[in-house]
């Protein structure tokens, strides 16, 4: 299921979607912007970089526009 992710004013600035084990993260433009795993608790971004441990996309897709 896709959920957005809004400023606001209503602006979309991205969304999360669940794709297998994954949560993967879309910039507004549909570039990735990373993922996370639940399983291991960590956030990576779109190069495949550890970011930090929790759910920490929606900082990603922020920090993306």
């Amino acid at each position: 299921m896709r959920q957005n992710l809004r400023d606001g004013s209503g602006k979309l600035l991205g969304w999360r979607q669940q794709v297998g084990r994954q949560i993967r993260g879309y910039a507004a433009d549909g570039s990735p912007a990373g993922w996370f795993d639940p399983a291991i608790n960590a956030t990576y971004d779109r190069t495949g970089r550890r970011i930090g441990v929790g759910d920490l996309l929606a900082s990603l897709i922020v920090s993306g526009n």
